[in-house]
């Protein structure tokens, strides 16, 4: 990308105009040997815009369109398809375990990487996951994952199906086995919106040979509309968010497998679904104090599989559920899970209004805190507003997926609680004089931590950012 004048940004820079806030203690947010030096506290420095007018970057920095919608499939099956969003990286031929720090692991000088990602294809996507055979779980379903295989020097050797036949696969998570857990954000029956199957599960895609995973729903793990999931690395335990725009919006679960890390197929022998309780606090939005903590609960969910009544809506007992709007980004970091309100607002009837919070539970302890509570932001241009996608970044802060309204970036934060700009879309869809930008979904690092991967959701497109990476 060509060395072009510094975007000039008249936005909160972040921290002291209010755009993010944190807890006192926000060390215990990033796992202390993940982090190498903290990043300074004007991150990477401005954004340059893209003479191109798809990435702005930093200064230093480059990026590769890897996969673009609408092209051929190198496979041959079709085209790459629409709605690009989750996504992560994996060690091409890697194996065994990964733990905190892992996106440094497991990956030896030399070899590839592959990129399974999501494609959240409704019933009126345009760009639909071909149908493969053995691969398809329900053909009246648009939505699914494809794989991209890079060789050392990150160029793209082949793109296939992973996953088809499945309905709005948004967010996931990786397993400690090195799969892939795609999760569909529905809880449409078959018969409904022409699908022949019903849907709202979690299924594993093996990247390395997806027709070794197959379309098998993991039934178990509940019927509702999915987000993301993240794995406890030492239990195995999975912990996954419900994405539920409408009162009274979704839960956050822990299933319990009869088969912890057991390796690809493992979760299909079943185990035991619950949902967190917060005595007295029946839902999150309320807490707006960073470094607030609560004692948890864990409910038994009576009917996971959802037959007659939504688990958000079934009869928890005495002291009912606890209850978030918009539950997405999840990740399991140090010795913990972090998930992701994206917002929640009065209007929409939640009992308070905030622009994002991030939350750790600590299962040690069983206690819950909210860490980082993102806005104010009057003006949807803004930074801080609506997080979604969220992972580790090599300096060990975060890297944060916007999805808001108006411009649209992926933030970085540091170990220091500093808040940089690192991306902006620069691909305006918007129609004259109404511009409007995609938002960024899947970011995610390389197993050696020197490039950074991210989707623009609409038109999909797949970036590899390299640079000086920290």
């Amino acid at each position: 990308m060509p060395s072009m004048p510094p975007i000039a940004l008249s936005r909160r820079s972040l921290l002291a105009a209010g755009g993010i806030a944190f807890s006192g203690a926000l060390g215990a947010l990033f796992p202390s040997g993940s982090a190498a030096a903290p990043a300074p506290a004007h991150g990477y420095g401005p954004l340059v815009r893209d003479p191109a007018g798809l990435l702005d970057l930093p200064a230093g920095f480059t990026y590769r369109v890897l996969s673009r919608a609408g092209d051929p499939l190198r496979s041959g099956e079709g085209t790459v398809p629409g709605n690009c969003d989750g996504m992560a990286a994996f060690a091409a031929g890697s194996a065994g375990p990964f733990g905190p720090g892992a996106h440094r692991g497991g990956h030896s000088p030399g070899s590839g990487v592959r990129l399974v990602r999501n494609h959240e294809n409704r019933t009126t996507a345009t760009l639909r996951v071909p149908p493969v055979d053995g691969l398809t779980y329900d053909p009246s379903a648009l939505g699914g994952c494809t794989v991209l295989e890079l060789d050392p020097a990150g160029r793209v050797t082949d793109e296939r199906v992973g996953l088809a036949g499945t309905a709005v696969n948004c967010a996931g998570g990786r397993t400690p086995w090195n799969t892939w857990l795609t999760c569909e954000e529905t809880e449409d029956r078959a018969g409904t919106s022409g699908y022949a199957r019903d849907h709202g599960f979690v299924f594993e895609v093996d990247p390395a040979d997806p027709r070794r995973s197959g379309a098998v729903p993991l039934t178990a793990m509940g019927r509702f509309a999915h987000e993301a999931v993240a794995v406890d690395p030492y239990l195995g335990v999975v912990y996954e968010t419900e994405d539920a725009f409408v009162e009274p919006f979704g839960l956050f679960y822990r299933f319990l497998p009869a088969r912890p890390l057991g390796g690809l197929g493992s979760l299909r022998a079943g185990g035991a679904l619950e949902a967190l309780r917060v005595p007295g606090l029946p839902n999150l939005a309320v807490v707006d104090e960073p470094g607030a903590e609560f004692p948890v609960e864990w409910v038994p969910v009576p009917d996971p599989s959802a037959s007659g009544t939504p688990i958000r809506l079934q009869d928890f007992g005495r002291g009912g559920i606890t209850h978030a709007q918009k539950l997405e980004g999840c990740y399991w970091g140090g010795a913990g899970v972090y998930f992701v309100s994206s917002y929640s607002r009065s209007s929409e009837g939640s009992p308070a209004d905030h622009h994002g919070q991030v939350w750790f539970y600590d299962p040690l302890r069983a206690r819950l805190r909210l860490d980082v509570v993102f806005g104010p932001a009057a003006d949807v241009r803004l930074p801080g507003d609506s997080p979604d996608n969220i992972c580790l970044a090599p300096d060990g802060g975060l890297m944060v997926c916007e999805d808001g309204g108006g411009a649209q970036y992926v933030f970085g934060v540091t170990p220091g609680g500093e808040v940089y700009p690192m991306a902006r879309n620069a691909d305006d869809t918007g129609k004259p004089g109404a511009p409007e930008w995609a938002e960024f979904a899947g970011v995610t690092f390389s197993p050696d931590a020197r490039t950074m991967y991210v989707n623009a959701y609409a038109p999909g497109t797949t970036f590899a950012v390299t640079g000086p990476w920290r």
